[in-house]
């Protein structure tokens, strides 16, 4: 049985600070039908404008994952999005009243609190998983970030990280089933160093930053006067380093956690392929940079992957529906303007045909004869005897009409079609047959790549 999409039962409130403005937001959460994806709104705007959860909108990944849409930005929604896949929720529209979504306790704990409150709730249609077919590797050896995907029949992610520092020592963190994200990854909070963290608030970039939201991990010996400092910053009674190099005698959660956040952020970072995936991902020293390019490098790929899957297949050993002697008693052409081999597969909405392109065809003879490629006008007639094979089709008695065809619009040729090539013609209803009438989106295919495109419009008449 196939897994169905899910949305929340309920909208759901959720307030916070933004990490870097400091200000109060408040986001709600909402239903939604299937297909819709992760959408946010800028519900403090005027147009209110949606800016899709799209690994192409990613503009920024210095201090979190900024979308940019039409000049809109929001900031840090790598921790909602990966309590939304965390919890399996494949559609939700996600509207805020500022320019960054609320931090919170720095991880994506309260979010999937939220989204349980809510209530999750199947949808009708399946979920659109993709299930990676072979492996895709991003590199960055400058900085010693690598990124594999590997096919695996569900989602599993495991991350290492290595700073070379005393405070923050090699870690590993893996995810092996999906369910188990609530419990194991979202209590985990994001983590910086004390050399990053002072030119931030030096530069007032972290309005919104609390010791309660982040692990602070301390390499160097600081002095009194800049624990003062932080103090007043994060307005504490007292700042303390532990013996571990934690600011503030801040409690670890798991001993790994900073290694778990990350695991975190690349599941919130992924969410924005737009695809609930089937692949075992490796991360090493991932960040949201690195985490943007290869979700870029994902999309890319499935969008490939997606044309060739749409592709006709044509498997020469399969019996024909349609073989020339066929075609011959349909259509009144002969050679050499007969321009369908066979017809491989049909059905109420689909014709799909072959023709192949030899050498001796006598159209080279005279079209480019020093390096032949086979007239345009031939590939459209191609299409439309094809389409005319299945109009005549739709009749009892085909030998009795004859197709002519009434328009030919929106014309594109793609690329050349040379001796050797095996044209596989597509023809898809674009509505109904009607009086007679025949509206068809034809494409000719050489392997995976389109190289003819037309609509044309045919009438049955009697002979």
């Amino acid at each position: 049985m196939n897994e169905k999409q899910k949305t929340l039962i309920r909208p759901v409130t959720i307030s916070g600070r933004g990490l870097h403005t400091g200000e109060k937001v408040t986001v709600i959460i909402s239903p939604v039908p299937a297909n819709f994806g992760y959408k946010f709104k800028r519900v403090d705007l005027e147009e209110q404008p949606i800016i899709e959860a799209d690994a192409n909108y990613v503009v920024d990944t210095s201090r979190g994952t900024t979308l940019q849409k039409n000049n809109i930005k929001l900031h840090t929604t790598e921790h909602c999005l990966a309590a939304l896949v965390g919890k399996n929720i494949d559609n939700a529209l996600i509207e805020i009243d500022g320019p960054e979504l609320p931090i919170l306790d720095g991880s994506s704990k309260l979010f999937i609190e939220a989204i349980n409150k809510a209530g999750i709730k199947e949808l009708e249609e399946d979920r659109n998983f993709f299930e990676l077919k072979e492996n895709i590797i991003y590199r960055n050896e400058e900085n010693d970030i690598e990124i594999i995907a590997m096919p695996c029949d569900k989602l599993k992610v495991s991350t290492i990280i290595d700073y070379n520092s005393k405070a923050l020592p090699p870690q590993i963190a893996k995810l092996d089933n999906i369910s188990d994200f609530e419990k194991e990854i979202a209590p985990c909070r994001t983590f910086v160093f004390l050399h990053e963290l002072e030119p931030l608030i030096k530069h007032e970039l972290i309005k919104g930053g609390d010791l309660e939201n982040a692990i602070v991990f301390v390499e160097n010996n600081v002095k009194q006067e800049e624990l003062d400092k932080l103090k007043k910053f994060f307005n504490k009674p007292s700042i303390e380093i532990k013996g571990q190099g934690i600011l503030n005698n801040l409690d670890l959660q798991f001993d790994n956690e900073p290694a778990r956040h990350k695991l975190l952020d690349v599941i919130g970072d992924l969410a924005t392929v737009g695809r609930p995936l089937k692949a075992r991902i490796i991360t090493t020293r991932p960040g949201h940079g690195a985490n943007n390019q290869f979700a870029r490098m994902l999309k890319k790929h499935i969008a490939n992957q997606e044309k060739i899957d749409k592709t006709p297949h044509y498997d020469v050993e399969k019996e024909p529906i349609f073989n020339i002697n066929d075609i011959k008693k349909m259509l009144p052409h002969r050679s050499p303007f007969l321009l369908v081999d066979k017809v491989i597969e049909m059905d109420e909405k689909r014709i799909i045909g072959i023709k192949n392109i030899t050498m001796d065809e006598p159209f080279f003879v005279g079209h480019f004869p020093n390096e032949p490629v086979m007239p345009g006008v031939l590939q459209i007639e191609a299409l439309a005897q094809c389409g005319g094979i299945f109009t005549l089709s739709s009749v009892p008695d085909p030998e009795n009409y004859q197709t002519l065809f009434a328009k030919i619009n929106n014309v594109r040729f793609r690329k050349k079609v040379i001796p050797g090539d095996t044209l596989i013609l597509v023809l898809e209803l674009m509505s109904p047959i009607r009086r007679g009438m025949c509206q068809m989106r034809g494409k000719a295919y050489v392997g995976n790549q389109v190289v003819t495109e037309a609509d044309l419009l045919a009438q049955i008449a009697k002979k």
